[in-house]
């Protein structure tokens, strides 16, 4: 991973985080900026796992990496928002 790759995922996580939190259905007790961590991992691992997988990059959007990045997002933030939502009784 170059700079450039690891400060694009960070600013398309903060992205993948929003949407995937506005794609989970329900109300999740997480705050907005817990949201954006969650979608910043979600931006790497997703990112990590096409390079490793062989995705090829292309000089548009990575259509494939872009979905996985969401899928991520969407389970991580489910993950957390379940975690978060049992420790507040």
């Amino acid at each position: 991973m170059t700079i450039e790759s690891i400060l694009g995922a960070i600013v398309i996580g903060a992205v993948v985080g929003a949407l995937g939190r506005l794609l989970l259905p329900g109300r999740q007790p997480i705050g907005w900026i817990l949201t954006i961590v969650v979608g910043i991992v979600a931006a790497l691992i997703g990112t990590a796992l096409a390079q490793v997988m062989g995705v090829e990059t292309t000089k548009g959007i990575d259509w494939i990496e872009l979905v996985m990045q969401l899928v991520l997002a969407v389970v991580g933030v489910g993950i957390v928002a379940g975690i978060r939502g049992r420790s507040r009784v």
